[in-house]
Formats: C-alpha cells, sequence, structure tokens
C-alpha cells in the first residue's frame, strides 16, 4: 500500500494559466443556482410552455395555456404591472402598432399577462384599445405562470415602487406550445428587446 498523501489544498501549489482559470469559471458558472439564470429566462428553444391556467376578464374565466397556444404561433409577453409607464406608454403601442409586421410573420395573437387580476387587465386593454386587435391581456392573478417560467421580479427597487412580487418583462414566441425564442429584460438585454 504506497499510496502518497496528498497534502491540504490550502498548501498546494496552484499553477495559473488562461486554460485553468477559463476551466475554473466554466465550473463556477455551472455550479450556480438556477435563479442566478433567470436574467436569461426560464427556458429554452424547444421546451414546451407550461401547462397553466390564466384568468380572463372579471369575474374570472380559466384560460388553459396549452389550448390556447396549440396550433398557432404566439408571442407570449409578460410584463411588470397593468397601467405602468413603460408598459402602457411603450410595450402595448408597440406591439398594436406592429400587428401587420407581425402577421406577415405568421404571428395569431399576442397574449399580454401581468400578475395582476382580471378587473385590472380587463381594464387596461380597454385603456389601451386592444379590442378588435391581435393583442389579448390575461391576468396571472395567483403569479402561477410567473412562477413556472422562475420569472418572478422579486428585487427591493421593484417592490418598492410596485408593492408584491410581479413578473419580469420577457417575451416568448410559441409554436403550437413549444418555446421557439426567448427574451428576458435585464442585465445586457434591454427592455426594448421584448418590444
Amino acid at each position: 500500500s504506497s499510496q502518497r498523501r496528498r497534502a491540504p489544498l490550502s498548501s498546494q501549489r496552484i499553477e495559473h494559466s488562461p486554460a485553468r482559470a477559463m476551466l475554473a469559471r466554466r465550473l463556477l458558472t455551472s455550479a450556480r443556482p438556477r435563479a442566478f439564470a433567470a436574467s436569461r429566462g426560464f427556458a429554452a428553444v424547444g421546451d414546451r410552455f407550461p401547462a397553466v391556467s390564466l384568468d380572463s376578464g372579471f369575474p374570472p374565466s380559466k384560460v388553459d395555456m396549452a389550448q390556447r397556444l396549440a396550433g398557432k404561433k404566439t408571442i407570449v409577453v409578460g410584463l411588470p404591472g397593468a397601467f405602468t409607464p413603460v408598459c402602457s406608454g411603450k410595450q402595448v403601442p408597440g406591439y398594436l402598432a406592429k400587428q401587420a409586421e407581425l402577421k406577415a410573420k405568421g404571428v395569431q395573437e399576442v397574449i399580454v399577462c401581468c400578475v395582476n387580476d382580471g378587473a385590472v387587465m380587463q381594464a387596461w386593454a380597454k385603456d389601451q384599445g386592444v379590442e378588435g386587435s391581435m393583442v389579448s391581456f390575461l391576468a396571472d392573478t395567483r403569479s402561477e405562470l410567473t412562477k413556472a417560467l422562475d420569472l418572478v421580479l422579486d428585487a427591493e427597487p421593484a417592490m418598492a415602487v410596485l408593492g408584491n412580487p410581479r413578473c419580469k418583462r420577457f417575451a416568448l414566441l410559441v409554436e403550437d406550445g413549444v418555446i421557439k425564442a426567448v427574451r428576458v429584460a435585464g442585465g445586457d438585454v434591454p427592455d426594448e428587446a421584448t418590444f
């Protein structure tokens, strides 16, 4: 039994090289908890959209998202809150203005959802003038979609303004229930990338 005893790690000489540094960065990055990766979004291209129901109107009726997304090309947009300045002033009007362009690309619907109740979303839809357009509003009343996507916005600055956890700003291109593209605002992704 001629096993060599290894010196404790703290006393071992560690050679520094670019290859070792790159390996260390990769190991550290892959060991990060899933919540850290939320800045890129919960999902990857090819994942199925979460099997959740959202609320429409008030009193709310349930909308099964698997059924709603089946057989069509849809953009699902998550926003921090109804009636907020960027959402009302830029994001929703941006989708309304680009309807012809989106339809030409085969998009059949843009679904906007927020962590608000159905009554708020119904009032916001009326305020934004989406009736008769390809844009529809659904409520993620219980944050079920937001949690399933791992896109909860609960940073202190946002909580100070919005009060309770909300949804990060995102846009997903979904074809027949399968995610084809993911954009989540934050970090190096500007809000405009989700418009």
